[in-house]
């Protein structure tokens, strides 16, 4: 059985500078991405392309929803094979190539999550990654592959040896 899911949301351009856009520099890329529940997202392009590095651009959204949706889907596939996950980090980068028309895409992005268990059998934990390929619905939306280099943590987190050094 199919079933059919919506995603509705708000979007409001807030850059009229006054003259609109008149030319490229008149004005911002600024924007509200907002839905009644989850509250709002300050956006803009990305500083490349005029835009406000204090605000969220759409290839950072990209690369966080890829990042979210392998999350989400690691931790549901450990909790059914028995993993006890205490802690997952990751630091995801994308890489994006622009045409000298100005147009782009992504070659590729490549998640890099850092997984701490506390039980569970370790071995499992690379298969469980190659499997969320199977279900991230982000993932399986786009046009390249998304790539992992994971690291493991068996029981407590790694500590930092400088801040054993110096105590």
């Amino acid at each position: 059985m199919t079933r059919e899911h919506h995603y509705e949301l708000a979007l409001n351009w807030t850059g009229d500078l006054g003259r609109g856009t008149a030319d490229a520099r008149a004005y911002s890329r600024d924007h509200v991405i907002a839905h009644p529940r989850a509250g709002t997202i300050d956006g803009s392009s990305d500083p490349s392309f005029r835009g406000d590095p204090a605000r969220w651009n759409p290839e950072q959204l990209f690369v966080a929803a890829l990042s979210q949706c392998h999350m989400l889907w690691f931790l549901h596939l450990a909790t059914t094979a028995g993993l006890v996950v205490t802690g997952y980090e990751d630091a995801p980068l994308g890489t994006m190539l622009e045409s000298s028309d100005g147009s782009g895409r992504f070659s590729e992005v490549v998640l890099r999550p850092t997984v701490t268990i506390s039980a569970g059998d370790p071995a499992v934990v690379d298969e469980l990654h190659e499997r969320v390929a199977e279900y991230c619905f982000i993932a399986r939306s786009v046009n390249f592959a998304v790539r992992h280099e994971a690291a493991l943590v068996v029981g407590e987190r790694a500590v930092d040896e400088h801040a054993v050094a110096g105590s």
